[in-house]
């Protein structure tokens, strides 16, 4: 009798998740539902109240915001994510660029604050301060009872628990440690964020090359072999698919085609330049590009802040924009919404409205920073309502950006802060969640939620609880019988039990051998994914079923063959990508994606070309590498060719073959790294500007040059004597010599040391021409060791 009136209950439930729904706006229409904004030519930096700023929000028919928290309930917000009850916890950066000079930004004196809506009318009116006493914290995530938490200038993560119910955290403990890890602690925008678990049970972040799992009250660390990605902010789809953006590259979405554990792959084409193209409705003088970054009718003319981006996926919004790409440029004062089309295995993006934003205001204040999809159902808005967004690398004194924050008075603008929810006028916000009190049983309901939060909620709180009596459910589930739901669950219910039973450690052949089968692709695709760990084990039985859809009728499942099953020696599985590529020849996402995975493999054995150097030197290198990757790629492109996605020109100039990287120039790379490069390279002019790294230490900067010379730099020139083929040291040797400093791409932190002095004092960056007179002046001084 109790399980037929439970059955009954989640019936009852399932008609609750599916109310208020309305027809949807076909794509195609969607151009047409927002009307022409009035234009603001002369915005002022006059501090607006919440209700006055939202006037000047221009959002398109029937959608409006609604004011969640503002200040002084929350100040400089970055960062929210909701526990299983739907409280809020939001990251504060209280001394992010309190003036123009960014004094005192390494204070630790920034918090998580709790926040609470006790009467149910979408607004919170409790705040507390979780967390205290932390410097800029960056990264946040719900797990178990406890709050992740990540700070500026550190890889390191906490936990936070607040054991008497009081709201604040009263218990701290180490949940991940790396205290060796080189931070880059003069630019706190080049750092990690995210933290986002997605649906494969890892965590991924930004800028650093590993994901994270949450194990026994741990993370386990996992290394991604071909380098971090993004800025700020990384998100997943229903599906598990990740997007990065990178402001620094002025890239507003990458990293999308393939999961990055197996490699690198974007597309040139994967939106269009004018995708690139973003308009504001008012004037936007404060760019860091400076006048080449502004339209005649002074508009910021393309992305240059792209951060914050998610994937809604949302119940109480017009259907069209579920799946939709949403991302924010906080200096055009907008948020992007774009279209995901898939076909032929690839993706593309394309803006929802032409010439036009999701989101637009006039307020010179409204800075969106991260967006989400929140328990109710609708979007979340995190706007870090303030003058100045650029980091202090970019507003020293002299510069154009500068120039403008003192004109306007952006300075003055600082602590305040607001949350936004867009809402629909067809639509009622969802009710709130109660998942700590629920049972593991009542949770397994929420994996066919038609919201994408309580979906990944559920799946994330059971696995971390380790309940293991839920597993005969989840088993039913992820087949797709009735046995636990009064309908057939559906495919996104099927998907979250598989990785449910993944995460508790209870998968099995028998029920991968029925999900690969399943009439949904995307089942289908999971299924596949999922049995890589037998496939790497070559399983001959797994290996023989997954085989069998090599010929399935759709892309997404045979491009996760070819990923899974490229690890694989099994002579089966190697026939199989060879099937795969010879039968899909000319899909390029085929040809693109088993590039990938070879220079994935080069990059996973990339220590064998170090052998020759000693221990420091290859300590150096590889410490540059990983720097390299996550910083200096976002504007050189990770083969250090340079980006030119979209069609947009090249943020910077290609690395690969820079006769400023030649064995002989070691200077004048110093010098550019140090104090920054500008105006035209080689006779091309770029969109974004090298800046100074000068407030780094001698040991980073170092290693930086050392990789970047190493990877991109030319050959060293042969001495005399030497023998080909034979180690550096030795040839020295061989050769009579005792010192070799220009043949060898290593730069060591005394030569940063010696040449910082030598140009100790200098306040703007270098231009090719300086660098060329200085070049030959040094080359014919004496004692050169170029003459």
């Amino acid at each position: 009798m109790r399980n037929n009136l439970y059955i009954t209950g989640l019936f009852a439930l399932s008609l609750l998740f599916s109310s208020c729904s309305v027809p949807s706006v076909p794509k195609e229409e969607q151009a047409q539902a927002i009307s022409k904004p009035v234009f603001n030519p002369n915005p002022t930096g006059a501090y607006l109240s919440p209700e006055e700023s939202m006037k000047t929000m221009h959002l398109p028919a029937g959608y409006r915001l609604e004011l969640v928290a503002s200040e002084p309930m929350v100040k400089e917000p970055v960062a929210i994510a909701w526990d299983g009850n739907g409280r809020m916890y939001v990251a504060e950066m209280l001394t992010y660029m309190q003036d123009a000079d960014a004094s005192g930004e390494q204070e630790p004196i920034s918090r998580v604050s709790l926040l609470e809506d006790t009467d149910n009318d979408g607004k919170m009116d409790k705040s507390t301060i979780f967390v205290d006493s932390l410097l800029l914290p960056r990264m946040l995530q719900w797990v178990n009872g406890e709050l992740l938490v990540n700070e500026t200038n550190t890889i390191n993560i906490h936990s936070y628990r607040d054991t008497d119910g009081d709201g604040r955290a009263d218990v701290k403990k180490v949940v991940y440690r790396n205290d060796e890890y080189n931070v880059n602690e003069a630019n706190m925008e080049h750092q990690r964020s995210g933290l986002d678990w997605n649906i494969d049970n890892w965590m991924y972040v930004t800028y650093e090359p590993v994901r994270f799992r949450y194990t026994n009250g741990t993370m386990k660390v996992d290394t991604i072999v071909s380098g971090g990605n993004g800025q700020w902010g990384v998100t997943h789809d229903n599906y598990g698919r990740l997007y990065y953006s990178r402001a620094g590259g002025e890239i507003p979405a990458l990293g999308f085609q393939i999961n990055p554990i197996y490699g690198t792959l974007d597309f040139a084409d994967q939106y269009s330049a004018e995708f690139a193209e973003v308009w504001p409705i008012m004037a936007t003088p404060d760019v860091q590009g400076g006048p080449k970054r502004l339209r005649p009718d002074n508009t910021l003319n393309h992305f240059t802040a792209a951060c914050g981006q998610s994937i809604f996926r949302g119940d109480r919004l017009p259907q069209d924009l579920v799946g939709d790409y949403i991302v924010c440029e906080p200096v055009a004062r907008s948020i992007r919404r774009a279209n995901v089309i898939r076909q032929g295995g690839k993706v593309r993006l394309e803006n929802a409205y032409e010439r036009q934003e999701f989101i637009a205001s006039s307020d010179m204040n409204f800075r969106p920073v991260n967006t989400a999809t929140g328990p109710d159902g609708n979007l979340y808005i995190v706007d870090m309502h303030r003058g100045i967004i650029q980091q202090g690398n970019w507003t020293k004194p002299g510069s154009f950006l500068r120039q403008k924050i003192d004109s306007i008075g952006l300075a003055k603008n600082t602590g305040h802060g607001r949350i936004y929810r867009v809402v629909h006028d067809d639509f009622r916000p969802g009710p709130k969640p109660n998942m700590l009190e629920e049972s593991s049983r009542e949770l397994l309901a929420y994996l066919d939620h038609p919201n994408g939060w309580w979906r990944d909620e559920a799946q994330k709180s059971i696995i971390t609880r380790g309940d293991k009596s839920v597993i005969p459910a989840l088993k039913k589930i992820a087949a797709g019988e009735h046995g636990f739901f009064s309908k057939k669950p559906s495919h996104l219910a099927r998907i979250h039990a598989l990785w449910t039973l993944e995460g508790l450690e209870a998968i099995d052949r028998d029920i991968l051998f029925r999900a690969l089968k399943d009439e949904h692709a995307q089942v289908r695709r999971t299924a596949v994914w999922i049995s890589e760990p037998y496939l790497e084990r070559n399983d001959e039985q797994l290996i023989e079923k997954v085989s069998e859809l090599s010929n399935d009728a759709d892309d997404d499942v045979r491009v996760q063959l070819l990923l899974s099953l490229y690890n694989s020696t099994s002579e089966k599985a190697k026939a199989v990508v060879k099937e795969l590529l010879e039968q899909d020849s000319d899909n390029e996402m085929f040809t693109a994606t088993k590039t990938a995975l070879d220079n994935n493999e080069g990059v996973r054995t990339y220590g064998q070309k170090l052998g020759a150097l000693a221990q420091a030197d290859r300590e150096l290198i590889l410490n540059g590498a990983a720097t390299f990757k996550s910083l200096c790629a976002s504007c050189h492109g990770p083969d250090g060719k340079g980006l030119a996605i979209g069609g947009a020109n090249m943020p910077a100039p290609p690395l690969v073959g820079s006769k400023r990287l030649a064995f002989l120039e070691k200077k004048t790379a110093a010098r550019i790294l140090l104090h920054g490069l500008t105006g035209p390279v080689d006779g091309k002019t770029y969109s974004s500007v090298m800046p100074p790294m000068e407030a780094n230490s001698d040991e980073w900067v170092a290693s930086v040059l050392s990789y970047i010379r190493y990877e991109f730099g030319g050959r060293a020139p042969r001495l005399p004597g030497e023998i080909p083929g034979m180690a550096p040291a030795a040839a020295d040797k061989a050769a009579g010599f005792t010192v070799r400093k220009s043949a060898s791409p290593v730069v060591t932190p005394e030569e940063i040391k010696e040449i910082r002095e030598e140009n100790a004092g200098r306040g703007k960056a270098w231009t090719s021409a300086e660098l060329e007179d200085k070049s030959k002046e040094e080359a014919t001084s004496p004692g050169s060791v170029q003459q």
